[in-house]
């Protein structure tokens, strides 16, 4: 059977190295992690995972959010930059 410890092991680098890129993908990555330490915490009896981890899941949703909303904005502004310069050339 698939340990659940090893899988968070290798979401935990996936995620570093995801943000490391600055993608948001990583927060996501990361969110799915913080659920399986949460599954491993209730299964071990380890029961201060789970409070620790539902607030990193609060944190990277914010974070992804807020990641979201500038991404959504530069792309704007790409598009009005875009339809300055063409019309500029026209």
């Amino acid at each position: 059977m698939f340990q659940l410890d090893y899988l968070s092991c290798f979401l935990t680098v996936v995620a570093t190295i995801l943000v490391g890129k600055k993608m948001w993908t990583g927060l996501v990555v990361s969110c799915v992690n913080s659920l399986i330490v949460c599954v491993i915490g209730l299964h071990t009896s380890q029961y201060g995972f789970i409070p620790a981890n539902l607030f990193c899941i609060c944190i990277n949703a914010f974070n992804l959010r807020a990641w979201l909303k500038v991404e959504k904005v530069s792309i704007r502004i790409d598009n009005d930059a875009s339809r300055e310069l063409i019309a500029e050339c026209k």
